[in-house]
């Protein structure tokens, strides 16, 4: 068994390295990627007219349902609740968590500063994905929907007359979605949940592929029912899991109340005058981007697909909700999780040593809570298994756009096989893989979303004038 776990380590190992260098390349030290997904939050922030900040208020009562729509007022499958939880669900979790220590790790203190910065830019990229993932979403007779990215920029530039660039755009997105689904929205996800229980019960270390069987068969049992199955779960698990962890937070944030001050000031210090990380300031730079994408999928396009299905009629209103994801995955989940890290002592015993983000931020709760290793335990592997979930649904879309519906079933087969791959490769190789699919789907989304924010900025100015006789 050790043989064969060894030779597909092995072999998902070149597997990466060989993908990097095909899709990746970097002027002085400097990824592309990581600049075009600054440029398209800078971007829409600005055409949108800061609408991460004037949409604020507005999106937080949408939340709270005061513009929810009943069945027959609104097309959709789900509200737009459980659009946003089904989103949430996909992106807060072990991004928030080990994607912020291991961000920590790699750029030291200062790297949690620019990922605030990209997540509140990336509030704005959300916005415009989201709009039109319902703008241009398919509604069959059967009352079922589907839309996201791929429906967008087919539809969309086929309006601008560029029938063929949409289309290719919209192949694109689908193969590198479902590298991404496999990936960030699957294997990191059964990595860093083994690597947590591990670490708290170390007798489990060498049953990972056990643990990789039984996670790909309870992800089957709900994968089964389709988005309304996964909407109606994820509005359960993620409000709860979300409410216990920023308790947990706040708690340790409480006893080391001294310690904030100096915190912030690591991390200010660390964002403008690095020392000792690899790169120096633009190595700090890129990880502070590449783990907010992480965290919150924001100029990725894949939240477009849960929100295409939601209950209502405006498109903008969808987009408005949308911008809390970045809000709350980023700016308040990953600032508090780098906090506890950071005023527990933890991050400066172990600079150097080669344990995994989920491993170093179950420690640095254990500083002040030590039984809470085992809850935070069982809130990595929920949060796991909820994106693993929502990340099926996301590849099976764009599965089907290439495929066709009838044969999602295949990779369904080949989504649960990831997992326990997942659970039994090395760390370094499961990350370098999500990031790289991951950051894959910026490109043809981007694109496709800046020369399609004309229509969205015409609508939104509408949207607050109707909103304005209300």
């Amino acid at each position: 068994m050790n043989q064969f776990l060894d030779n597909i380590d092995r072999l998902f190992s070149s597997l990466v390295t060989l993908i990097e260098q095909v899709l990746f390349f970097d002027i002085g030290g400097f990824p592309l990627i990581i600049l075009w997904l600054l440029a398209g939050g800078i971007f829409f922030t600005l055409r949108m007219g800061l609408i991460n900040i004037r949409g604020f208020k507005h999106a937080l009562e949408i939340a709270l349902g005061k513009y929810e729509l009943t069945q027959e007022e609104g097309l959709g499958e789900v509200s737009s609740f459980q659009a946003l939880a089904t989103a949430l669900s996909a992106s807060v979790g072990l991004g928030n968590i080990a994607g912020v220590a291991i961000a920590i790790q790699l750029g030291g203190p200062g790297a949690v500063f620019w990922m605030t910065v990209a997540g509140f830019l990336g509030m704005s990229s959300k916005f415009v994905e989201c709009t039109l993932g319902v703008k241009y979403r398919i509604v069959y007779p059967d009352g079922t929907i589907i839309g996201g990215p791929m429906y967008y920029l087919s539809q969309g530039l086929q309006e601008l007359g560029q029938a063929k660039l949409g289309q290719g755009l919209a192949i694109f997105y689908s193969l590198a979605g479902l590298g991404s689904a496999v990936g960030g929205g699957n294997m990191f996800q059964a990595n860093q949940s083994f690597a947590a229980l591990a670490a708290v019960v170390p007798g489990m270390k060498d049953y990972d592929w056990a643990f990789g069987l039984l996670v790909a068969l309870l992800v089957g049992l709900v994968i089964i029912g389709g988005i309304s199955r996964i909407g109606v779960v994820t509005s359960k698990l993620v409000p709860l899991m979300v409410g216990i962890y920023l308790l947990a937070c706040l708690w340790v944030l409480g006893v080391n109340l001294t310690a904030i001050p100096a915190a912030f000031g690591l991390v200010f210090q660390g964002a403008f005058s690095p020392s000792g990380v690899e790169g120096g300031m633009i190595g700090i730079f890129v990880q502070g981007i590449r783990r907010s994408a992480f965290s919150n999928g924001a100029g990725l396009g894949s939240a477009a697909i849960a929100h295409a299905v939601a209950k209502t009629k405006e498109p903008i209103r969808e987009g408005i909700v949308a911008i809390l994801e970045p809000f709350i995955d980023t700016i308040l989940i990953c600032n508090l999780t780098a906090l506890v890290i950071l005023t527990t002592g933890i991050y400066g015993d172990r600079v150097g040593e080669n344990i995994s983000g989920s491993t170093l931020a179950t420690m640095a709760f254990s500083q002040v809570i030590d039984w809470f290793p085992f809850i935070l335990v069982g809130i990595i592997c929920l949060f796991g298994f909820s994106t693993m979930i929502t990340w099926c649904y996301y590849g099976e879309q764009c599965w089907a756009y290439v495929f066709g519906k009838p044969s999602s079933i295949v990779f369904k087969i080949l989504f649960l096989g990831c997992i326990f791959i997942g659970s039994v490769v090395n760390l370094g190789s499961v990350v370098n893989f999500s990031d790289m699919m991951l950051l894959t789907l910026a490109i043809p989304n981007l694109l496709g979303c800046m020369l399609l924010s004309g229509k969205v900025a015409e609508a939104l100015r509408d949207y607050w004038q109707k909103l304005a006789i209300f």
